[in-house]
């Protein structure tokens, strides 16, 4: 077992382990680490905690410090430099006639580099564009081109729910959606209904998309024959979130709705099983 504590480098960035040393530090204080981009400045999600050591990547790079007044009026120098660069990032941009959309500027804490993140539809030859930019901050200049779902992660923005983005909030990483998820919950398959502000799958079908699937497996399929109490029938209809069956039973000419307690009950489901046909 290894000591470990979490720290998370934006709002809703991905938590990196580090070796806390001989040190108990608080949840939501704020440390200086050294980063493979340099030194940085980030805020502790998860306090001192044990884990295994396969399930961090060695060797853990140490907490240099906790933050302290000096350190947060950096970050927030930073910032303001950060707006200063992107408004001449913009305007090289112009310049240069290049085919890309700057979408956020960070400096290192230690300010030993500069990132510009871009979004384009394609390569991008940028390379006059750095030197000028590194003629002008006189220090490392690095573009990163990311992709629509970064982008609205970093810009934020109100979902087709009414709230703010998930990945901009509280998402530390994307996971894979696929369409499957969205037939499987009986979602409409048009695209303006099911996509995000990127133009994507919605992050938030995976949230269900368990149930959803350990429901499939207990329900029966639409169409599928069954005996019930009243004969013979066709399931027509499924809610897979209240685990409702609507059963169609021709010599009774009429629906029938059962929920799947009840058919277990009457023997007609096995427990955890598909319908007895």
């Amino acid at each position: 077992m290894i000591e470990v504590i979490g720290v998370r480098f934006k709002k809703a960035g991905k938590i990196y382990y580090f070796d806390p040393g001989m040190d108990n530090i608080d949840l939501n204080s704020y440390v200086i680490v050294e980063t493979v981009r340099g030194v940085e400045f980030g805020k502790v999600v998860i306090k001192n905690k044990q884990v295994e050591e396969e399930d961090v990547v060695l060797p853990l790079k140490k907490v240099l410090r906790v933050a302290d007044e000096k350190d947060k009026l950096v970050v927030v120098e930073n910032q303001e430099q950060a707006k200063r660069a992107f408004q001449v990032c913009t305007n090289k941009i112009v310049e240069h006639k290049l085919d890309m959309n700057l979408v956020e500027v960070e400096y290192t804490f230690d300010r030993n580099k500069i990132i510009f993140y871009f979004t384009a539809d394609g390569r991008v030859d940028f390379r006059n564009l750095v030197k000028d930019l590194a003629s002008m901050f006189k220090t490392r200049i690095e573009l990163r081109q990311i992709g629509v779902r970064d982008e609205a992660k970093m810009l934020g923005g109100i979902g087709p729910c009414g709230r703010m983005l998930c990945c901009s909030t509280f998402l530390g990483d994307f996971e894979p959606v696929s369409i499957k998820m969205a037939k499987d919950q009986n979602l409409s398959l048009n695209p303006a209904k099911i996509s995000g502000l990127c133009g994507r799958l919605m992050c938030c079908l995976k949230y269900e998309n368990d149930d959803y699937e350990t429901a499939k497996r207990e329900l029966p399929d639409i169409g599928e024959a069954i005996k019930t109490p009243y004969g013979k029938g066709k399931v027509v209809g499924l809610n897979i979130l209240e685990r409702l069956i609507q059963i169609e039973v021709p010599e009774k000419e009429r629906v029938i709705e059962y929920t799947l307690d009840e058919l277990i009950e009457e023997g007609i489901v096995a427990q955890g099983h598909k319908m007895k046909r």
